[in-house]
């Protein structure tokens, strides 16, 4: 699927393909995230970067209130695909972050390397406010995609190859930074 996506980002309807592909990804299916469309996109054409992260995050977002619908409307119904696809531990675990984190695990989770799907899904599912989560999502999905973006607009193309190497681990630093503040937030 990454070698899929990486063809799609040189398409001329590559803008179609990163909006489709950042909907699925944030709603409900098994795709790569969209940054690895996103990243040569914008390297591609800079001066469209900023476009690019633009609809990234719209469609993300838009994705993501589907996968909220989801788990207020229909969880019976995917329940059995979140199982058959190795999901549901991450899914439970999700949920148990949202009974004790609330808004801050939507932040988190758009701007992480963990399924965003499974946060969306849960968000519906655990009632958290439809307002907060919408927000959440921009402000994570947002910070995540134009952070690549930016990247590839400051880096070019050596950006590119660092990034490829480094994302998982940018976000799983954002995760540990935003745990430490909520942490001093919380108990200070």
């Amino acid at each position: 699927m990454y070698e899929m996506a990486m063809r799609w980002a040189v398409h001329r309807h590559a803008k179609w393909y990163l909006m489709g592909l950042s909907f699925a990804e944030s709603a409900l299916l098994p795709l790569p995230p969209p940054d690895v469309m996103l990243a040569p996109m914008s390297l591609a054409n800079i001066p469209k970067a900023w476009y690019f992260a633009s609809i990234t995050t719209l469609s993300s977002v838009i994705g993501g209130i589907t996968g909220y619908l989801i788990g207020v409307f229909a969880f019976e119904l995917i329940s059995p695909w979140l199982q058959a696809a190795g999901y549901m531990p991450r899914y439970e675990l999700a949920v148990s972050w949202f009974e004790q984190w609330g808004f801050w695990v939507v932040f988190i989770a758009g701007f992480s390397p963990i399924p965003y799907k499974l946060f969306t899904i849960a968000a519906g599912v655990t009632g958290l406010h439809f307002i907060p989560f919408v927000l959440a999502s921009i402000t994570g999905r947002g910070a995540r995609f134009f952070l690549v973006s930016g990247l590839m607009v400051w880096g070019g193309e050596k950006m590119e190859h660092v990034l490829r190497r480094s994302i998982d681990r940018i976000g799983f630093a954002v995760i540990i930074v935003a745990v430490i503040a909520y942490i001093i937030y919380e108990y200070t």
